[in-house]
């Protein structure tokens, strides 16, 4: 049986579902969830993620890794943690670029904490040299050396509950059947609460998979020390409104329309987020867009570097750039943001 029709079947039988259940089912479900068997990255695939549009941003990314290294009096071992590493290509770069601080590289153990049977094997094949080593939690990563954490679009698959006001008390959208096929529906829900600035028809979210993923990132950098940066696409409030989307061939559909088969993904709440990651001692860095950050880091000044260098390719350089940087495209839609532990300063963030 397809993924749909056991989902059916189980809910013909049990009743609806949580959205939140059913996207932990649609990515991760051992059968035939997105992530556990199918996942498409790239241009080819179903999505295509800032390592792909250029290797400005993984270059970047390596620096600001090395400079923290440096920051730390450049231990002679250093974890270097990828969350949800997809094809490797990130890490690749960043230890590629890793090379111009002397010593990082070699200082540097890969960690990679991945579900995926078949992006771990696209990982080996990118990363040998370096001899990954993968654990499916964050929890799993040991604290007796300093890490330096990296998850791009990471976050925004973090399963969330929706809540609809309808009249004078909230209902929980939940899956269910109608005619036989997957549909959208609404429960009763009493554990919310009414206040004045919820209009009828308002969406609540929430998300106990991101604060759980918040504190266990807040308490592997406060505990081992170091530092983390997320870089993904939402706000500083992200706690009202349906954000949910399926993504496959580079096209939004539905959610309900091919459950295993696209990738189901959510705007992240920041805000959330750096609080609960803040809840252990990690110090929790000011928020900034991705366009900011990478500008901070001197993205303007690489691409001009990469352009003298490649004259031909200078139109391909600055559509990269502007797609990584621009207002209206990832440079505003992504923010970056950082975990760290007390005594860093993590570049790209200051005041």
């Amino acid at each position: 049986m397809s993924l749909r029709e056991r989902l059916k079947a189980e809910i013909a039988e049990n009743g609806p579902m949580t959205v939140e259940a059913f996207m932990t089912r649609c990515l991760y479900d051992p059968k035939d969830g997105y992530y556990a068997t199918r996942p498409r990255l790239g241009a080819e695939g179903d999505f295509i993620t800032a390592p792909h549009v250029s290797q400005m941003f993984g270059e970047l990314i390596g620096l600001w890794a090395a400079e923290l290294w440096i920051q730390m009096g450049s231990p002679a071992r250093v974890r270097l943690v990828e969350l949800g590493p997809g094809d490797g290509t990130l890490m690749a770069d960043i230890l590629r670029v890793g090379r111009a601080a002397p010593g990082f590289v070699e200082a540097a153990e890969v960690w990679l904490v991945e579900t995926s049977g078949p992006l771990r094997a696209r990982q080996a094949a990118a990363l040998a040299p370096h001899e990954p080593r993968w654990v499916e939690r964050i929890e799993d990563v040991p604290t007796d050396a300093p890490v330096i954490v990296i998850g791009n679009e990471f976050l925004d698959c973090a399963p969330i509950r929706q809540f609809v006001r309808v009249g004078e008390r909230w209902m929980e959208r939940t899956v269910g059947l109608k005619d036989g096929e997957l549909a959208f529906g609404l429960t009763p829900c009493p554990l919310v609460h009414i206040t004045a600035d919820d209009p009828p028809g308002s969406i609540l979210v929430l998300s106990a998979a991101l604060g759980e993923v918040a504190e266990a990132i807040g308490r592997l950098v406060a505990h081992a020390g170091g530092a983390a940066l997320m870089i993904d696409y939402g706000s500083e409030n992200e706690r009202s409104g349906d954000t949910l989307q399926a993504l496959r061939g580079h096209v939004r559909e539905g959610p309900l329309e091919h459950p295993g088969e696209a990738d189901l993904t959510v705007r992240v709440d920041f805000g959330w987020f750096l609080a609960y990651g803040a809840r252990h001692g990690a110090v929790a860095a000011p928020l900034v867009t991705q366009g900011e950050f990478l500008r901070r880091l001197g993205i303007e000044q690489r691409a001009e570097v990469l352009k003298r260098a490649n004259p031909a390719r200078a139109e391909v350089i600055e559509r990269q750039l502007q797609r990584l940087i621009g207002t209206g495209q990832m440079g505003e839609l992504f923010k970056a943001a950082c975990l760290h532990s007390k005594g860093l300063r993590p570049p790209g963030f200051e005041p």
